[in-house]
């Protein structure tokens, strides 16, 4: 399991109530269908051997015999299974009966978790047959096994010993005192709930909610497995809603009114690091003395991502209504960071290099959105277009009318005579296109926007966004530096998203001329156009596809992802679209940019900080400017060995 996932499932079975020998048949066809899957853990509703809405008949021996010699009967038709199966049912201990969940494995019972919380309102009155249970470190007998019974258990996978799962059922989450808690405090990183909750209108949504917040607080995963249309009797209908969720997100749910398995994979090792990553997670106290006991098996433990759906571009949510509201958001938090500047420093003038390309353009509208709730006259919005050696006629005339668009004021200043002046004094032969004459361009358009910012009284804007920053795609104190910079924080695939996303609420001019902007290939134009007039320079020729450094930048920063595991979750988020050579060839790109250019990072402007992912050293990101990336570059070089070995 060296990529930490692995494969777990919900299942909501028929059922007949009260035939404990139908309800066994019918789980283990789902036990057997979840491992032809893969499945290593399934966890099936509060009470499925008997099922749970047997009112009365709880106090019948006849039904608590029959569901003991049904989990005896599971236990050794799936000896030969590696797939630990958690299931519901009635037991007696010590004269109470309680409403249990039994763990089997391999022929054997590990553990029995009574229910905690009973509840006894509204359409539910377990009281008047179960107690509750709690922490304790007795065994209880069935048949030949001897399980400990308590609800102190966690289930520990003894040679992957980061798969450690605890078991609560139905009311536990619906409390303030839920035992996840604790269970998540002494190790657990997935939860499993069986359940037996009935549909009432806006319940789901509400039953979603909570199971999401209850990972996203304990940075577990959390399968709930609730009951099916077979427990429709009387006066309450149950729709098998069975979720998966992992550190906030929902990864699989089940379809209300329907049966069947609900099948996720689980990075359990995204969960440490969370975890380890968290002060506060690390501080808390685990709030009493109590000992949890650990009950031990061995599993083997396949990397399997099957069932998981791999986003390729993490930092843009695929649904449009929320792409939206996060355009919308993110505008706002933007236009915010700098009014708030604008109105500490006093001024009523910005001023920003304007290109024609998408990342000063969507300065530009940050800017717009920010003198607009401050009141301010856009005339104050001061744009500087700067032609030199590689503009081109379509970048030039799109700066122009965005300008016009937006009602700022332009200005105009060529550089190349100042250009050649320079390269003049340093003795740069201008026919030499290096790094010398590239960066020459970029510093002179930064000090003339300096120079213009303090004629009046102005502050300079930032463009640079996050992806280049990670790359070190930009000119020290060049176009890297500036007095704010708004972009700093956004990803390059979502910068396009934005700007996209202006231009749906625009019309006229500014629609017309936004959307050509979203359609010129990214290029910092520093290179002489083609003959014909067309960008030369195109960044994603040099650097690599920005779609696979965002996705690289997200896994390695937020997640804390190694390279390898990096590059086989690319492999299926970009299936068909990379080849592994490809993917491999940029990754490698990536890492040595990465740790190269750390210093550029170090002394960045403020700015805003947008998401989850920053490299701000004032924020998120610490590191130091020499670190050797000498270890994860080894860890890919073995990789693609090993790729043309299987070739």
């Amino acid at each position: 399991m060296k990529d930490g996932f692995v494969k777990i499932a919900c299942a909501s079975p028929e059922l007949k109530v009260a035939d404990c020998v139908y309800n066994t048949d019918r789980i283990l066809d789902l036990v057997r269908e979840a491992y032809d899957r893969g499945v290593k853990i399934v966890c099936f509703p509060e009470l499925s051997i008997t099922g749970y809405t047997c009112g009365d008949l709880f106090l019948q021996n006849t039904l608590l015999r029959s569901a003991e010699e049904s989990l005896l009967r599971l236990v050794e038709e799936t000896k030969e299974l590696e797939i630990i199966s958690i299931v519901g049912l009635p037991l007696v201990y010590d004269d109470r009966l309680y409403n249990c969940a039994a763990v089997v494995y391999k022929g054997d019972i590990l553990g029995i978790v009574p229910k905690t919380h009973i509840p006894n309102y509204g359409e539910f009155y377990e009281a008047r047959h179960f107690a509750a249970g709690g922490p304790t470190q007795y065994t209880v007998c069935i048949g030949d096994f001897t399980p400990t019974f308590g609800t102190n258990q966690i289930f520990c996978c003894e040679n992957g010993p980061d798969l450690i799962f605890g078991v609560e059922i139905c009311e536990d989450v619906w409390v303030a005192d839920t035992p996840s808690v604790k269970l998540a405090q002494n190790g657990a990183v997935i939860l499993f709930n069986l359940s037996a909750s009935d549909e009432i209108i806006g319940k789901a949504e509400y039953r979603t909610m909570l199971v999401k917040a209850r990972s996203g607080s304990l940075f577990c995963a959390y399968a709930y497995a609730d009951a099916g249309i077979g427990e429709s009797t009387q006066d309450m209908v149950f729709a098998g809603h069975d979720l998966i969720a992992e550190n906030g997100s929902v990864l699989a749910g089940s379809k209300l009114f329907s049966s069947g398995l609900t099948i996720a994979d689980v990075d359990i090792s995204r969960l440490h690091h969370e975890r380890r990553r968290s002060s506060t997670w690390q501080s808390v106290s685990k709030n009493d003395d109590t000992e949890y006991y650990r009950d031990l098996f061995t599993m083997t433990l396949p990397d399997d991502m099957s069932d998981r759906y791999i986003p390729p571009h993490p930092f843009v949510p695929s649904e449009k209504d929320i792409l939206d509201a996060r355009c919308e958001e993110i505008l706002a938090i933007q236009a915010t960071g700098l009014l708030t500047r604008l109105r500490h420093v006093g001024t009523k003038t910005a001023v920003v290099g304007l290109s024609g390309g998408l990342d000063s353009t969507l300065a530009l509208i940050v800017m717009a959105h920010a003198f607009d709730r401050l009141g301010l006259e856009r005339s104050g919005m001061v744009t500087v277009t700067m032609p030199c050696f590689g503009t081109t006629d379509r970048t030039y005339a799109n700066a122009c009318r965005l300008a016009k668009a937006y009602g700022a004021t332009l200005r105009e200043i060529r550089i190349e005579d100042s250009v050649r002046q320079h390269f003049r004094d340093i003795g740069q032969d201008e026919s030499v296109h290096d790094v010398t004459y590239e960066n020459g361009q970029a510093r002179e358009r930064t000090q003339i926007l300096m120079d213009i910012a303090n004629q009046l009284n102005g502050i300079v804007i930032g463009t640079g966004d996050l992806s280049e920053l990670a790359l070190g795609w930009a000119t020290y104190n060049g176009d890297h530096m500036s007095m704010y910079g708004v972009n700093a924080s956004i990803p390059k695939t979502l910068v396009r998203y934005l700007v996209a996303y202006e231009a749906g609420h625009a019309d006229g001019l500014l629609k017309e001329v936004l959307l050509d902007i979203l359609d010129t290939p990214v290029s910092p134009e520093l290179l002489p156009p083609e003959k014909d007039g067309t960008i030369t320079q195109k960044t994603e020729d040099l650097v690599g596809p920005y779609e696979l450094h965002d996705f690289f930048l997200y896994y390695m920063v937020r997640q804390g992802f190694a390279p390898g595991k990096i590059f086989r979750m690319a492999q299926k988020a970009f299936a068909g679209q990379f080849t592994d050579a490809e993917i491999l060839k940029w990754e490698k790109v990536f890492y040595r940019r990465f740790f190269s250019q750390q210093f550029k990072r170090s002394c960045l402007p403020d700015s805003p900080k947008v998401g989850s992912v920053t490299l701000s050293p004032r924020g998120d990101w610490r590191m130091p400017s020499d670190a050797s990336v000498r270890i994860w570059l080894q860890e890919l070089d073995e990789l693609e060995t090993q790729i043309k070995e299987k070739e």
